[in-house]
């Protein structure tokens, strides 16, 4: 995805994070968000319950990116170093992953069996015309156990996203709506014990390179 970390953030988160925002290449600025976005509109919940199967592709969007954008840097799951702070404000009805705001990266997460899994490859936030640009040059992968995954292709969706203050995503709190879009990865709940996950993604000049090793537990 697309970052906004200096000044923006990816991928989550800039926000472009492999999960993140605005590529550097594409948007009218580094982070790809509109400054004339902000609204009153309630922003969807992270913890709000759903039934089972996939997110559609604005509730998908818009909870990763406000999950992304939901806590500050030193404890913010895009700028984790480690996993240390992946289970930081996980809803409960799906597991969000982060990517990285360009740099690689290897994390140990320890997450629950009973929750389907969802994460960016690459992705970004900005206007509909900076998210046609971004996608012309996605592209990425992600290996799970030695298993291919096919990332699926999200064109420009209107979201809602709500960030807290100092967060390292979007760089300021606030609710908006923007624009989403990305190459995507959503999982049945996966088998309790270790798994080991890669996910490349690229667009432009951002790289996003994240080794996962997940630690399922059984309830």
């Amino acid at each position: 995805m697309r970052l906004r970390r200096s000044t923006l953030v990816l991928a989550s988160t800039t926000v472009l994070l492999g999960a993140c925002s605005a590529s550097s290449t594409g948007p009218p600025d580094s982070s790809g968000m509109t400054a004339n976005s902000l609204t009153s509109e309630t922003a969807p919940s992270r913890h709000a319950p759903r039934d089972r199967g996939p997110l559609d592709t604005a509730d998908l969007q818009g909870r990763w990116w406000t999950w992304a954008a939901s806590s500050e840097d030193d404890s913010n799951p895009v700028a984790d170093p480690d996993g240390s702070r992946c289970a930081e404000d996980q809803p409960t009805d799906v597991w969000f992953l982060a990517g990285s705001f360009g740099e690689r990266v290897t994390r140990t997460c320890t997450m629950p069996a009973a929750v389907p899994v969802a994460f960016p490859v690459v992705n970004y936030i900005g206007d509909a015309e900076s998210c046609d640009v971004f996608l012309s040059s996605a592209r990425g992968s992600a290996v799970l156990d030695d298993r291919e995954l096919e990332p699926q292709r999200h064109d420009a969706t209107i979201v809602t996203v709500s960030a807290v203050e100092g967060n390292p995503v979007t760089g300021s709190g606030g609710r908006f709506q923007t624009h989403a879009c990305g190459l995507w990865v959503q999982l049945e709940p996966l088998a309790p014990g270790n798994h080991e996950l890669r996910i490349r993604g690229a667009s432009g000049s951002l790289e996003i390179a994240v080794d996962y090793e997940l630690q399922v537990r059984g309830t």
